[in-house]
């Protein structure tokens, strides 16, 4: 590996940095997906998912917008090889955080899902935290411009 911006940087930067941009695309299909719940789609939900669904309060979609679309543009400032890709990464995890604990105050989503609900919340701030180390890491080896 590289440790100046003028130099190469390694495969798994650029595998990182893909991911990166792929995973928070996903996760803007995701919201998108959400905020555009069909009544059809919201029949064929258990009455839980359905009760969660409904008692989602609007800014908890605000929260959900801006985790993801920060992480968009953190993984393009990866792919660029931008500096503020970090602080893109810092915002979309501290928006994770906000709608993952305003999901289970704001929501009967405890009701819902118990603490099996907790799983794809916590590998969701594990990869948000994986990825703001990340552009940290490459912010401080020089990677960065």
């Amino acid at each position: 590996m590289t440790t100046t911006t003028g130099m190469k940087r390694s495969v798994g930067y650029w595998i990182v940095a893909v991911f990166a941009l792929v995973w928070n695309l996903i996760g803007v299909a995701m919201w998108y997906l959400q905020v555009t719940m069909s009544s059809e789609r919201l029949a064929l939900m258990t009455e839980p998912q359905r009760q969660v669904y409904e008692g989602t309060p609007g800014w908890l979609n605000v929260a959900f917008a801006v985790a993801v679309f920060a992480g968009v543009l953190g993984g393009l400032g990866l792919l660029l090889k931008k500096r503020w890709a970090g602080t893109m990464f810092l915002l979309s995890l501290v928006a994770l955080l906000v709608q993952m604990i305003g999901a289970f105050a704001a929501t009967p989503a405890w009701a819902a899902y118990g603490a099996a609900g907790l799983v794809m919340p916590a590998v969701l701030v594990a990869i948000a935290l994986f990825l703001l180390w990340y552009a940290n890491r490459a912010k401080a080896r020089g990677w960065l411009a």
